[in-house]
């Protein structure tokens, strides 16, 4: 019995890999990618990288504006971040089988946040900006209705997976609804809940350079504005104070996190 289980995993793995190789084969056909034309490009290219994109004295006295700008960013971020963390703790609450009030409420919540969910951040900034124009408030709807509909998700799965068995525990001593939220709930999901919250912060803060590319703000329309006018030394400038940004605060979550656990 545990033969022919393992043989029908073995033919499920095989058949599966086939099928990735067969996809993977046929994207490349379809779109003429050339994986060695690639590998040969890659020389060519950090060479271009090296000599065009490292920041001259000139490119370093405008490092004060482009600080500027990438504060904007950060704190559009965080603000974004912060702001859809609470709404989706109120929806997860609401689409956890675990704590959901109502069945039927239940599945609205969980409907509402796949329908943010699935929507790109980019094609948010794009239907924003028709309403919005081009502005700081486009890009903070654009970042909030995304990271909100990855968070409910990632809430409800938390609450799913950790605290199942303490809330059963609390219900059965006739605690009230606040009471199995407050003590057995949150608890129990919090550290995981601040690990989702500090990624989607990372996250966010890559998706607001994009962002604000579409939507005329922050360190994107700096980066969009150089680019444009082929001034590659600013352009690797902002490029390095942004991924300097992105290890730092990716190191200080990653500290916060390993207290908290």
């Amino acid at each position: 019995m545990d033969t022919d289980i393992l043989r029908k995993k073995k033919w499920r793995t095989t058949i599966i890999f086939i099928l990735l190789i067969v996809l993977t084969y046929s994207s490349a056909v379809i779109t003429e990618f050339s994986l060695i034309e690639g590998i040969i490009a890659i020389p060519g290219t950090v060479i271009w990288m090296a000599v065009n994109l490292i920041p001259s004295s000139e490119a370093l006295e405008n490092l004060p504006k482009v600080l500027e700008r990438l504060w904007e960013t950060i704190v559009l971020s965080i603000f974004a971040t912060m702001t859809a963390t609470i709404c989706a703790l109120f929806f997860a609450m609401m689409g956890s089988k675990t704590t959901q009030v109502q069945h039927f409420v239940g599945i609205a919540a969980r409907f509402v946040a796949s329908i943010f969910r699935n929507i790109p951040v980019v094609a948010w900034a794009l239907m924003l900006v028709i309403s919005f124009g081009h502005n700081v408030i486009t890009g903070y709807f654009a970042l909030f209705f995304s990271t909100f509909g990855f968070l409910v998700r990632m809430f409800i799965e938390t609450i799913d997976e950790a605290s199942s068995d303490g809330v059963e525990a609390l219900k059965a001593t006739g605690s009230t609804y606040l009471q199995v939220v407050f003590k057995g709930v949150l608890p129990d999901t919090m550290p995981q809940m601040l690990s989702w919250v500090f990624y989607m912060i990372e996250t966010n803060i890559r998706s607001a350079t994009l962002v604000g590319i579409l939507t005329g703000t922050g360190i994107g329309y700096l980066f969009d504005m150089y680019y444009k006018s082929l001034n590659y030394e600013m352009v690797g400038l902002i490029t390095i104070t942004i991924v300097l940004v992105v290890f730092a605060i990716e190191f200080a979550s990653n500290k916060i996190r390993r207290a908290i656990s």
